[in-house]
């Protein structure tokens, strides 16, 4: 960096708070890095290296050593390790490599802890390449025989690389694993009398648990790394003692099957005295080594269940189930440690505690009852308010477990009580009453009496969403599953909600309505009136028309509302409000159908409005693209009337590229429009067209909306019947050159969900086009496509990787193949033993849903009358 700044004050001044100084600073070292890279990796190494340098200018040089080989992007980091690799001459890298180590041993924490992330970076290239074999070995000496700042910066330099997430690394590291661990272990001895060292090798065990499995299965080594484990957790360091239980809850998620013998000499005993520890990070972590004993049992237990002998079963040890009456009771304990001045999102003791206690019944069922419940009678009406919600927060916590004919009994002996607690002094134990009954409505509404606790259950959370802002999100979730539960079959003159209906959208429309309104408790409100909607009987629809007046005054109303916005703040909360109402608006269509053709005129006015005002960047257009949609549903060919204003707007998003979301809506709501008017919509299908196959063809949109654009042809097909001939021979060739799509072998998961949903969508359009054709007389125009139609249907029929949806796609093409020439013209093509295998394991597969099944059994018979028309042609003859 000649002719430059002195390196000590470029990197003093890339640490700079001034915005300008940093930004010069860092400009400096790029232009380094690109003159001389490996000059430039010298200087900064060397300015690691140097004692006599303050701390702060060593960690910014080991800071930007470390960025000049590596980056969050993947493609910069792969670019990055390049330049090591290929650009970087062997002495440099020697040199810098040497520093490094030496660099390991200061006496300064700062140089010590950037240089750890120095050489972990460097390793991350080097290990899966070979090319570093003596760096495990040098690290290990270190922490043998090294000063106790050597042994602490080596061992967090370990921690450092197996922390990282690249694979090919991580795969590396399994051949270093007996290094790694005579490294860490003995750091992490009870003998270790520097605590430093002994955090930094707890640490680092941590992270490389995952790659000792080898050690793992010798007795004689698991014995001792989990003596170390133990005797650390008992350390006076409570830092010591949280890295220990951290490797704790690792090694039972890793090695299950290996604790037998160690829950019952120590874990058991640990852990429980862990969980009422003083320091509330060591007890959180305690709690969630139960925590991952329940999810790992739960896990086995599924697995289990699915295996076809009993060599393929896992070992099931029942760990949590033994330990029920010694856990729980300390969970329960633990819930009344609420910190009353905790934020929603703060992970506390009792929050860890209550998670534990869910997934506890989820693993024992059950046997979670007894404790609980004991507990709950002795708490619920206690007069400190941390028992009382420890109590009702217990209740709710083992609604997903046992099976709802056990707790049928105690959900309807509690409900009163429970109910009754929604008028408690204390605003915590209401909003957790809140939030248990919301748990029960979800895991057990089959015990709430709608003649018994309806009523008192809707006016007690109705009560809580409308006074107490805190209490909103817990209501009005509790709300929305008491609609979805006391829904009925939808068709029904009245369900249980019907009595409550009324009184429930007044004060749903009572709390949106207020000026003081928190933004996100309108939003909740708003769902819950969406939801109360969509579960309405049909003697509420008349409240629902009345709602859909009011929904559309409210949204005229937000129009003024934009030219008022002056924050970023104003304009979330407004489009938040306008997507409620939209959202809204939306169920109130669909609930009834074509009866809100009289709303029609006013509700396009006022979305047209919307959208011709709204800002870019938005998400409230997608939300009027929503409420179209579904009006165009209801007022089917009459939709037309509407076309004409809004078809610019329909355009302009299915050319917004940048927008995928919207672009993605736009091509949906093309589908739903042309199904909705039919040949109607044919004056506007040159564009639609045009616009798709643009899309098509984009290299900005991701492939994922090709299926949805071909699905889109078939609609449109399906729409104009003869009249879509017009755009045959370029779709065909869309659909041939898409079916030429394969995943490879080597493919990933998301290449071969690709390829089926593609050909989804190569079918629906294949069976819209041969339908319109067919009810156009036009089917000779299909003739010279009919070849690869079937080719397509071979591949199918030949590749495992397929779908239900892709069955009963093609089931429906090969049906209506055979429908569309009666006269038995393709009844060679039908005689192919692979069709008929194909259609026969799709009909007999007991997995496909019936219509899936029905449409196999459809294709069959037209295959049959296919067959037998061409055998009736030859007797005529």
């Amino acid at each position: 960096m000649e002719g430059s700044p002195d390196i000590n004050t470029v990197l003093t001044n890339s640490l700079s708070p001034d915005g300008a100084l940093r930004n010069a600073a860092e400009q400096q070292l790029t232009q380094a890095a690109e003159q001389n890279f490996s000059q430039y990796l010298l200087t900064l190494v060397q300015a690691l290296a140097n004692e006599n340098a303050e701390g702060h200018i060593r960690a910014a040089a080991g800071i930007a050593l470390k960025n000049a080989f590596s980056a969050r992007e993947f493609a910069r980091q792969a670019s990055l390790q390049a330049k090591w690799l290929n650009q970087t001459d062997q002495e440099t890298k020697t040199r810098v490599k040497q520093l490094a180590l030496e660099t390991l041993s200061s006496t300064n924490a700062q140089a010590g802890q950037a240089t750890a992330q120095v050489v972990a970076t460097i390793a991350a290239i080097e290990l899966p390449r070979d090319q570093w074999p003596d760096l495990m070995a040098s690290l290990v000496r270190n922490v043998s025989e090294g000063s106790p700042h050597q042994k602490q910066s080596s061992l967090t330099t370990i921690g450092f690389i197996c922390e990282s997430q690249d694979q090919d690394l991580r795969n590396s590291l399994i051949a270093h694993s007996n290094a790694i661990l005579t490294a860490v272990v003995q750091g992490a001895r009870k003998e270790e009398t520097n605590l430093e060292v002994r955090l930094a090798a707890i640490t680092a065990l941590g992270d490389s648990l995952e790659f000792v499995g080898n050690n793992f299965k010798h007795e004689g080594e698991r014995n001792y790394i989990m003596q170390v484990v133990c005797e650390a957790t008992q350390a006076e360091d409570s830092r010591i003692q949280q890295g220990a239980y951290g490797c704790l809850n690792r090694i039972m998620a890793l090695y299950y099957e290996n604790m037998r013998f160690y829950m019952e000499k120590a874990l058991f005993g640990l852990t429980i005295l862990g969980m009422k520890s003083d320091d509330e990070d060591v007890a959180k972590l305690a709690v969630e080594f139960w925590s991952t004993v329940c999810e790992e049992e739960i896990a086995i237990e599924d697995d289990n269940a699915q295996v076809e002998s009993s060599e393929q079963m896992r070992p099931f040890y029942n760990f949590s189930r033994v330990a029920t009456n010694e856990v729980v009771p300390v969970l329960l304990a633990l819930l009344t440690k609420q910190d009353e001045d905790a934020s929603d999102d703060e992970y506390n003791i009792s929050r860890a505690a209550y998670q534990c206690l869910q997934l506890y019944a989820q693993s024992v069922g059950a046997a979670i009852i007894t404790p609980v419940i004991a507990f709950v009678e002795a708490n619920l009406r206690h007069e400190d308010w941390h028992h009382r919600d420890a109590a009702v927060s217990a209740f709710g916590a083992i609604m997903d477990g046992p099976e709802e004919k056990v707790l049928e009994g105690i959900v309807k002996s509690g409900m009163g009580p429970l109910i009754a607690m929604m008028d408690d002094p204390s605003v915590h134990v209401r909003d957790s009453t809140a939030y248990a009954l919301g748990r029960i409505t979800e895991a057990c509404a089959e015990a709430i009496d709608p003649t018994q606790h309806l009523d008192a259950l809707i006016r007690s959370l109705f009560n809580g969403l409308m006074n107490t802002p805190k209490m909103a999100a817990s209501c009005c979730w509790a709300l929305m599953n008491i609609a979805e539960r006391f829904a009925g079959d939808g068709e029904s003159a009245q369900n249980p909600l019907t009595p409550h209906f009324n009184q429930s959208v007044t004060n749903l429309l009572a709390v949106t309505g207020r000026m003081d309104c928190e933004a996100s408790v309108r939003t909740a409100a708003y769902e819950v009136l969406n939801t109360f909607v969509r579960n309405s009987a049909r003697e509420s629809f008349q409240a629902v028309a009345s709602l859909s007046t009011v929904t559309i005054e409210r949204l005229e109303g937000t129009i003024p509302m934009q030219a008022q916005v002056v924050s970023i703040e104003d304009k979330i909360i407004l489009e938040d409000m306008q997507t409620s109402l939209c959202t809204v608006l939306q169920a109130i269509i669909e609930r009834l159908d074509k009866e809100i053709a009289p709303q029609g005129d006013r509700i396009m006015q006022v979305l047209l409005q919307i959208l011709s005002s709204v800002s870019g960047k938005s998400s409230v257009p997608e939300g009027a693209f929503t409420t179209i949609s579904s009006l165009a549903n209801a007022m089917e060919e009459d939709f037309v009337k509407y076309m004409e204003a809004f078809s610019p707007f329909l355009y302009n998003a299915l050319g917004n590229q940048e927008e995928p979301g919207l672009c993605s809506m736009a091509i949906g709501l093309v589908s739903d429009i042309t199904r909705s008017m039919g040949e109607r919509s044919q004056p506007w299908c040159d564009n639609f067209m045009n616009y798709l196959l643009n899309n098509l063809r984009s290299t900005a949109l991701a492939n994922q909306f090709k299926p949805a654009i071909l699905q889109c042809f078939g609609d449109i097909a399906g729409a104009i019947g003869g009249h879509f001939e017009t755009y045959l021979s370029v779709v065909a060739q869309v659909l041939q050159q898409a079916a030429t799509v394969t995943a490879s072998a080597e493919g990933s998961y998301e290449m071969y969900d690709y390829v089926i949903t593609l050909r989804e969508g190569i079918m629906d359009a294949w069976g819209g086009i041969i339908g319109a054709m067919k009810s156009g007389n036009k089917t000779a125009v299909l003739e010279p496509y009919v070849q690869s139609i079937f080719e397509m249907l071979n591949v199918i029929a030949n590749d495992a990787n397929r779908s239900e949806a892709l069955m009963r796609s093609a089931m429906g093409v090969i049906g209506d193949l055979a429908d569309a020439y009666p006269n038995g013209q393709l009844a060679d093509a039908f005689r192919a033993e692979w069709l008929t295998a194909m259609i026969k394991e799709t009909r007999q597969n007991r997995e496909f849903q019936p219509r899936t099944i029905d449409t196999a059994r459809w294709a069959r018979e037209q295959v049959k009358r296919q067959i037998g028309g061409a055998q009736g042609m030859m007797s005529q003859t």
